[in-house]
């Protein structure tokens, strides 16, 4: 069916966005901490550029491919003998690679700032493993392990897909708490804003609690009038 392939075309393309918005973060965090060059002067349009745009031929070519010699199966899976599928696989893993130079490089540049400074060498290492951890689903790294299918028996497919379907989708997740929820500028700044809507909330509630107290209307007694009126 054509709107098949369609859903099929537009996942893939989005895949490929993904892969390649990993590649724009490596490019800019091995710019600003590998190469010293400030993060202001990076144009923004070429980041969008690279993530959006250059996916675009790729999956053009292999939709097609996939048209002229393997036009079946609502495009998902591959004919034995035919590697239509590395026509974007192949972007992919060559994004992937050069995102692990990336690391290598930042986690290299990190070690050596360690070591410059006075802090003990277990906590040296410490901290060098934990930013690699963290920068390892940023980074997309995390795929090179289970990126093409290893064997073509039920178990290898099974492994395959479970393990890639978990990565797709919990990639976001990993990335929200390590770089979001787990980061002290961003807790501070939570925590500020929390405390600044607790005063002007608790501001808000006095307010409206001397606004509700009824005011007692003056009482004029007869003896203060006839004491007025006496003066």
């Amino acid at each position: 069916q054509p709107w098949c392939r369609c859903i099929t075309t537009v996942y893939n393309y989005f895949v490929v966005t993904n892969f390649f918005w990993m590649f724009v973060e490596g490019c800019y965090l091995h710019t600003a901490i590998v190469m010293t060059y400030s993060t202001d002067k990076l144009r923004k349009w070429v980041f969008l550029f690279i993530g959006w745009c250059i996916p675009c031929p790729i999956i053009i070519a292999w939709a097609i491919g996939k048209l002229y010699y393997e036009n079946e199966q609502c495009w998902f899976g591959k004919e034995p003998g035919k590697y239509i599928d590395y026509i974007y696989q192949g972007p992919v893993i060559l994004v992937l690679l050069i995102n692990f130079v990336f690391l290598f490089n930042i986690v290299r540049i990190l070690m050596t700032k360690l070591r410059a400074s006075t802090t003990s060498e277990t906590i040296q290492y410490r901290k060098a493993v934990k930013a690699t951890l963290v920068l390892l689903p940023l980074l997309g790294i995390t795929y090179m392990l289970f990126f093409v299918n290893p064997g073509e028996d039920d178990i290898s497919q099974i492994v395959f897909i479970y393990f890639n379907s978990f990565l797709q989708s919990f990639q976001g997740f990993f990335v929200s708490v390590f770089y979001c929820f787990l980061n002290g500028e961003v807790r501070s700044a939570a925590r500020k804003r929390w405390h600044r809507w607790q005063d002007h909330h608790s501001l808000r509630v006095r307010v409206a609690r001397a606004m509700s107290i009824p005011t007692s209307p003056t009482r004029i007694s007869f003896h203060s009038i006839k004491q007025t009126a006496a003066v």
